[in-house]
């Protein structure tokens, strides 16, 4: 063979077997994952550590450098994608591209060292779970999760979520009563809400009490904090729509909402972050009773307790003062606001009725009146995502208050 053809051969050969190397689709796909997982501060395992490290290799190899041109341009759609706003499948192949040929560190092993050396995990805080303090106060807020240091809603508010619980009833998919329709409850929040969530499912789908037309969705998703929810054009809602026709309903027939939410590395005293968050809440329930129109009840959760947290992704005091954004959006209610009117008669209906649901919060080991307490153990390794444990904890409290509040019990039971 001439010394040209042998050159010319070794160099295919050495592109052919380059090219061989390059990451599919799917392998890059995992990496995007993973890579999010980590900026979040969820946990990676070494099994993912080593797939992110062979794959920044082989992405090495492959990839030429951005232009300047380019380069801005995927800032800008990292940016859009933060922000919650969809991207176009162009945009998303261009990003996955980019991805590709950017020089990236895999993530490095996750032992929350630093956080932890100068925010060392509380098996308790001092603080007053909000159904205890009543009418005492927190930085000037009373406690209670109802008006007047209360635990209950005032009677006139109650009576209208009877009545509006009453009127869910089985419906099909184009929204009219049918025996033979569905009543959804749908899922509403971020990672811990879904890892929740998905336990209660569980624990539903086993429970022989439960009224059999009801179909449970899980529409929460990891890294969607409140402030993504708030945005009506997040690829969120996207999502949602796709898990409600994998669920075989429609969005006619969801009539309730799990709501628990939080947002993203508060930084910020009291109340600042807890306005904030209140804020992106009622934004979240006009996108609901925009999407969902026989939307009836929404009962709100805040978060459960941080002070295990080994990263700065919502410790305490911000996990408990997620409290008071939550009260403050049930108080506005029934306060009259108009940017949460629920009656027909009144206006435009801008959110569903909402009340609280299971409150979650408690002080670590030391507890609550009712004896309820949470163990470093029902956490995962960053102190924050629930454990197996904490995970089924969290269920069962929102299996219980579905059973047995007067809002949720005509339609959640079959014999009410």
């Amino acid at each position: 063979m001439p010394k040209t053809a042998r050159i010319l051969l070794i160099a295919l050969v050495g592109a052919l077997l380059l090219a061989a190397q390059a990451p599919t689709p799917d392998e890059a796909k995992r990496f995007e994952a993973i890579k999010a997982r980590y900026d979040r501060g969820e946990p990676v395992t070494v099994e993912e550590r080593e797939f992110a490290t062979r794959y920044m290799q082989r992405q090495k190899q492959q990839a030429s450098p951005p232009t300047p041109e380019e380069a801005r341009r995927f800032q800008a759609l990292k940016a859009k994608r933060q922000r919650g706003e969809p991207l176009t499948s162009e945009e998303e192949q261009f990003a996955r591209q980019m991805l590709q040929r950017q020089p990236q560190q895999p993530p490095p092993p996750q032992n929350f060292a630093e956080y932890i050396k100068a925010h060392p995990p509380r098996e308790s805080t001092g603080l007053v779970p909000l159904p205890d303090l009543g009418k005492g106060t927190y930085q000037g807020e009373q406690g209670g999760l109802y008006p007047d240091g209360q635990n209950t809603p005032p009677a006139a508010h109650l009576k209208a979520g009877r009545a509006l619980a009453r009127a869910i009833a089985p419906l099909d998919a184009e929204g009219r009563k049918a025996e033979s329709g569905k009543i959804v409850l749908l899922s509403i929040g971020m990672s811990n809400t879904t890892q929740e969530f998905q336990a209660f499912q569980k624990l539903a789908g086993g429970d022989q009490d439960l009224n059999p037309r009801l179909a449970i969705v899980d529409g929460a998703q990891g890294g969607q904090a409140a402030e993504i929810t708030a945005n009506p054009q997040a690829n969120f809602w996207k999502v949602v729509d796709e898990r409600i026709a994998k669920a075989g309903v429609t969005a006619k027939q969801v009539q309730a909402v799990w709501l628990k939410q939080a947002n993203i590395r508060p930084t910020q005293e009291f109340p600042a972050n807890a306005k904030k968050l209140q804020g992106d809440v009622v934004a979240t329930l006009h996108n609901l009773a925009a999407r969902f129109p026989n939307l009836k009840i929404a009962h709100l959760s805040g978060r459960t307790y941080g002070g295990y947290a080994a990263s700065p992704l919502n410790p305490e005091p911000h996990a408990y003062e997620s409290g008071f954004a939550m009260k403050w959006v049930i108080v506005e209610q029934i306060a009259g606001k108009a940017e949460l009117n629920y009656d027909a008669a009144k206006g435009e209906v801008r959110s569903p009725w909402v009340a609280w649901g299971p409150y979650l919060w408690t002080d670590g080991i030391k507890g609550r009146q009712d004896g309820f307490t949470y163990a470093r153990d029902d956490f995962g390794p960053d102190g924050t995502h629930p454990s197996t444990s904490g995970r089924e904890k969290v269920a069962r409290l929102l299996l219980t208050f579905l059973k047995n509040d007067p809002t949720s019990r005509p339609w959640f039971l079959a014999k009410p």
